[in-house]
């Protein structure tokens, strides 16, 4: 499921800019902790926490460690690091307007036991 969760973050940055541009710029490490009431509003504010980095300050994440995943109280606790957007030097691909619960789903132990599939919708 952490991996799951991770490769989302990873799916969503591929999709705004070319991540191979992306490098990491020690002073933009950010740690977050997020909260849901269940495993989709979960994912649902994982993403979203990363759309207003994205959104407000120009975070471009290159790699991302969830240090927690407690998936009894649905908490997360994230370090990601990055550095700032720049059309110099990044590519512009498709702007994720937001994330929705529209046909979210998370399949886990789907045919191989160690396997998740998570599916979200973005609004462009």
């Amino acid at each position: 499921m952490k991996d799951a969760f991770e490769q989302q973050v990873y799916g969503f940055f591929g999709f705004v800019t070319d991540s191979d541009l992306i490098e990491i710029d020690d002073s933009m490490t950010e740690e977050w902790t997020i909260t849901g009431d269940d495993l989709k509003s979960l994912l649902f504010k994982f993403m979203d926490e990363f759309l207003f980095h994205f959104s407000a300050e120009y975070f471009v994440v290159k790699d991302l460690e969830i240090i927690s995943f407690d998936q009894d109280t649905f908490t997360i606790v994230v370090r990601a690091r990055g550095e700032t957007f720049d059309l110099d030097k990044h590519t512009q691909g498709t702007e994720i307007k937001a994330i929705t619960y529209s046909n979210m789903q998370i399949h886990e132990n789907t045919q191989d036991q160690n396997r998740t599939d998570i599916y979200v919708i973005v609004d462009i």
